[in-house]
């Protein structure tokens, strides 16, 4: 005879094998979903401007602000599965001519969830009743994966270790992604296709240039005029 403590462990332990192998079942459908993210994005204003790290720094560094566009679709990455989607653009360039190393920066970034998972974003009750009305009668609202900004302000701005960033060439926006499931591992942005997962098409934009730090024409002449 088994005690009474011994059942419930046995039982607690058969819940939890079978809840496990749900759990990996549940996320192999993941696998069979088809991922073909597109977008487009392009850089409209680009300034460098000097700044202090903090408050009580005396040292100046030069920080980049990008203004972007970003036209995207990104609605084959929400599946049943999917809890929220993390988007975000980052400004990347060669760290030293002929390196293999990238400098990375992200610019902006913004959290998509899925209609079941809005209750776990901090939002206002207005956007939350919107957001509930658009998800009526539908498993996954398709708006959500489609982004259309134009001149977009950045987030963050950006500056190198060294505190120099101006004239910096080869520089490229890239448009990124982090799935997070409901039950599964995280996924990143594809490089190469996998099964049914297809990389970015386009998500890229033409190299550009860092410009240099506008310089005043009145501090020129004031230079000038001493003796």
């Amino acid at each position: 005879m088994h005690s009474s403590f011994t059942r419930i462990q046995n039982v607690f332990g058969f819940f939890t094998t079978v809840a496990c192998v749900l759990a990996g079942f549940i996320a192999a459908t993941d696998l069979l979903a088809i991922r073909k993210p597109s977008g487009t994005i392009v850089p409209t204003n680009i300034q460098v401007v000097k700044g202090r790290p903090h408050y009580y720094s005396s040292k100046k560094e030069e920080y980049a602000i990008i203004k972007f566009s970003l036209d995207a679709d990104l609605s084959s990455l929400f599946t049943w599965n999917t809890k929220q989607l993390f988007v975000y653009v980052t400004a990347e360039w060669p760290s030293s001519p002929g390196a293999n190393t990238t400098n990375s920066a992200v610019i902006w970034d913004s959290i998509i969830t899925n209609p079941s998972a809005d209750h776990l974003q901090n939002i206002g009750p207005i956007a939350m009743k919107k957001l509930k009305k658009s998800a009526e009668g539908k498993s996954i609202d398709p708006s959500r994966g489609l982004l259309k900004l134009k001149n977009q302000r950045p987030k963050y701005q950006i500056t190198h270790p060294s505190g120099k960033i101006a004239k910096v060439d080869n520089v490229s926006l890239k448009l990124n992604y982090n799935v997070q499931p409901w039950v599964g591992l995280l996924t990143w942005n594809m490089d190469d296709t996998l099964g049914y997962w297809n990389p970015i098409d386009g998500g890229v934009s033409e190299k550009f240039e860092f410009p240099a730090i506008k310089v005043k024409k009145d501090a020129g002449k004031n230079k000038g005029s001493k003796v």
